[in-house]
């Protein structure tokens, strides 16, 4: 008897290589995204996100992957969108990980990764082995994203500060009516909304955290406290003043 041999198909590998470039523009303060992703098809309403099936392993510690592409004017909407709504502007892959669990952490694609299409920006979760709560971490990490990353101009002729700007300042500000409420600290989900206009108003005074301050009501130690109080938003603003030329807030 002639022995058959099994010829198997050479399996394909995906490379993710990812990176981001920053320009400020004289009308947007915006981060162009140069990157190489696997191939996908388009979300629609009615299909599910595409799936990326990838050989190569990644820690089990969640990675945010920064982007931001050209916008309309309108990114603080994105950020007021319910989870549904987010979604479905996103394309959705999964993936294997490697780490704690072995095996048995391998055998199920769990690990999570979300693209916001209109802005580029791209989060991932994968260090639990329920796809549903990666997703669900996934999710919440590209709102704070889009708040860091994604600019809107700011007009400081005629500059009033957002309400959801207001909700995150201390009660010390002046310009803060007792009708705002309690601080918004970090850990609130409204706190993204804040940040990102925070930032809008940061950014658009070039990084200087005293004039920033006139425009809150606060005096620059008040002010540098708050920025300081989360670490993305310290980490940005720094980002921002070193490529100005200006010292780090610590």
């Amino acid at each position: 008897m002639m022995a058959h041999k099994i010829l198997c198909k050479p399996s394909f590998f995906i490379t993710l290589r990812l990176s981001g470039i920053t320009s400020y523009g004289s009308s947007h303060h915006i981060h162009h995204p140069f990157f190489n992703s696997p191939p996908s098809s388009s979300l629609n309403n009615t299909r599910p996100p595409p799936t990326l099936h990838s050989t190569t392993r990644t820690k089990t510690t969640t990675t945010t992957t920064v982007t931001a592409a050209a916008m309309d004017g309108s990114a603080r909407g994105y950020l007021e969108l319910t989870d549904d709504e987010l979604m479905r502007q996103c394309e959705m892959g999964t993936f294997k990980s490697s780490g704690p669990g072995g095996q048995h952490r391998n055998k199920r694609e769990s690990s999570v990764r979300i693209k916001h299409l209109p802005t580029g920006v791209i989060a991932q979760a994968s260090e639990d082995r329920s796809q549903h709560k990666n997703r669900a971490s996934a999710l919440s990490r590209l709102r704070s994203l889009i708040a860091l990353k994604v600019r809107k101009t700011v007009d400081l002729d005629a500059y009033s500060p957002p309400r959801e700007l207001l909700q995150i300042l201390p009660p010390k500000s002046s310009i803060r009516g007792s009708d705002i409420g309690s601080q918004i600290g970090p850990n609130n989900s409204k706190f993204a909304m804040g940040m990102q206009a925070l930032l809008d108003l940061i950014f658009a005074v070039e990084g200087s955290i005293s004039e920033a301050a006139k425009y809150l009501g606060l005096s620059t130690g008040a002010l540098s406290r708050l920025i300081l109080s989360d670490d993305s938003l310290r980490m940005e603003v720094n980002s921002l003043r070193a490529s100005k030329g200006m010292k780090p807030l610590k």
